[in-house]
């Protein structure tokens, strides 16, 4: 089939070579130029592993191109299936910005006037519960010219992908949920998929339906995280290790082990974001939802946890091992890191910093920070070693660089990288949920 990816971020540019490497003719589209010449070149403007390998091979092959939106769209080139991958951002009060969706809304509108064809317009990007139906669709609707249902198709097609293994989960979900606005519009979609193996169940409902069950998975895996830092601050206080716990809980299969790694607290593009705006479509619909507020609220304290530890850092010099929000990215949109940061620039302390791909992200935010190229060079002449995200880089660190390398050493364990009982052998360590010392 041919197909149009409106919006190159993350989302977008995984469907798009996932798709390409299926045999199918991709064109990705996005208004940054540097972005679509990058693309043209190969070269992702993101980080994500696997994706270099898979986006130079299809766009050499012919299957993936690059177009700024205004040469797409001028040209006029006819395809099968858009699909909607923009951002959808959160407002102050917690809700969508559907400020992206509408503009892609229109273009698709205009673009779907001139085909000729029956074209199907499915939304990826995560949007509230009606937004597809109530936003979407009327923006379409005006500015083709032509009916939903009859003229074009219309689909809500969620994405559940993690960053670091997102080219892994799109080709091995577990689930392809497609919801439509008709039978059509919905068999086309999942004909896109028909080279996905057999046994992996396509859920085919309605559009709100679709739209909420994104947004129901993001909150529960929230849920989860938030609970067992809570449960791992308790047993921090109550001198109980609670790898233990959540190792025993984790066997029970009504709980399962996945997203009980406690520690800072959740980040990334997903989970801070849809969190709030759940919490504030309930809200619109007149339901307080006690739950997720309970969830947001100890996240945003979480990553502050490790700074009670640390004691006193007035003055200090201070090393912090990993930026991203979690390993294999460069994202650190919500990441635990700049809540710490933030906090501890009320200390005059030199904060030294180490990520092997966040740096130049962080950059923007704190450009008067020490950034350096490795966690030796970082924790040089540092007192107090703070441990964000769970690197390769970070974890192969022994005690011997600690000792070598800091005043006196003193770990923050933030992501229970390291084992306690080797690590006290030789510095001080302390970390969420490892008791009291």
């Amino acid at each position: 089939m041919r197909i149009s990816i409106l919006g190159c971020g993350h989302v977008g540019l995984v469907t798009g070579v996932c798709f390409a490497d299926r045999g199918h003719k991709v064109y990705c589209i996005d208004i940054d130029p540097k972005k679509i010449e990058m693309i043209n070149r190969g070269k992702p403007p993101i980080f994500e592993p696997g994706l270099d390998e898979l986006l130079e091979k299809n766009v050499k092959s012919g299957n993936l191109t690059g177009f700024l939106s205004k040469d797409f769209y001028s040209r006029r080139i006819p395809t099968d299936i858009s699909f909607i991958c923009v951002p959808t951002p959160s407002n102050k009060d917690g809700s969508t910005n559907l400020k992206f969706i509408k503009v892609v809304s229109k273009d698709l509108g205009v673009y779907i006037k001139s085909l000729k064809e029956h074209h199907v317009v499915a939304v990826k990007s995560t949007v509230a519960p009606g937004t597809v139906a109530g936003v979407v669709l009327p923006i379409l609707e005006k500015y083709s010219g032509k009916k939903a249902g009859k003229d074009f198709g219309l689909c809500m097609n969620p994405e559940f992908l993690r960053e670091g293994s997102a080219i892994e989960d799109f080709i091995n979900t577990d689930k392809i949920v497609i919801g439509s606005i008709d039978e059509r519009s919905g068999d086309l979609l999942e004909k896109l998929y028909e080279s996905w193996k057999k046994d992996i169940p396509r859920i085919r409902t309605d559009l709100r339906t679709a739209e909420m069950i994104k947004y129901a998975q993001n909150a529960f895996l929230a849920t989860k995280i938030s609970f067992i830092n809570e449960i791992a601050n308790i047993c921090h206080r109550c001198s109980i290790d609670a790898k233990n716990v959540a190792h025993a809980i984790g066997l029970d299969p009504r709980i399962g082990s996945k997203f009980l790694n406690f520690g800072v607290g959740y980040g990334g593009s997903c989970f801070p974001k849809d969190v709030k705006a759940l919490i504030s479509t309930s809200k619109k619909h007149g339901y307080n939802p006690v739950l997720l507020k309970s969830v947001e609220k100890i996240n945003q304290k979480q990553a502050l946890e490790i700074l009670k530890m640390a004691g006193d850092v007035e003055g200090k010099t201070v090393s912090i091992l990993g930026l991203a929000f979690k390993p294999d990215t460069d994202d650190i949109r919500e990441a635990p890191s700049i809540k710490l940061i933030n906090e501890l620039k009320k200390h005059n302390v030199v904060i030294k910093t180490f990520d092997p791909k966040a740096t130049e992200n962080m950059k923007k935010l704190f450009p008067d920070i020490i950034y350096t190229d490795s966690p030796l060079e970082c924790l040089k002449n540092s007192d107090i070693c703070f441990v964000m995200t769970e690197w390769k880089e970070i974890r192969e660190l022994k005690p011997k660089d600690f000792l070598s390398s800091m005043n006196t050493p003193v770990i923050i364990d933030g992501r229970r990288v390291y084992d306690p009982e080797e690590m006290r052998k030789y510095v001080v360590y302390k970390g969420i949920g490892y008791g009291l010392t």
